[in-house]
């Protein structure tokens, strides 16, 4: 299992679309192989800024399966207007840790 992070700059003014945006693509990325989890998580100390992890089987589940997928084309359609720039994905393994990641 890997988690990809990106950590997104909604457009001021944008934020309310992006909340909306969000909603309406989580059943996108849901629905892909080697999906196991995702959140969006926006920040309460500096507003517009959001980080988006997505819990994936493996890096290829994301990077070429989705990645190339004609839903990541309507993903992106729906999110990537609503933030500049484009975020750097990263992709992490974990090593150590306790608990559950808790929901909303």
């Amino acid at each position: 299992m890997i988690l990809e992070t990106a950590a997104l700059k909604v457009k001021p003014g944008q934020e309310t679309d992006f909340e909306a945006a969000a909603k309406e693509a989580s059943p996108i990325l849901a629905r892909q192989k080697g999906h196991l989890a995702h959140r969006f998580e926006k920040c309460t100390d500096a507003p517009g800024r959001t980080l988006l992890l997505v819990w994936w089987e493996t890096p290829e589940d994301h990077m070429e399966g989705f990645r190339k997928s004609s839903d990541y084309q309507e993903w992106r359609l729906l999110l990537h207007p609503l933030y500049a720039p484009m975020p750097a994905g990263e992709h992490y393994a974990a090593i150590a840790g306790q608990g559950r990641i808790p929901d909303d």
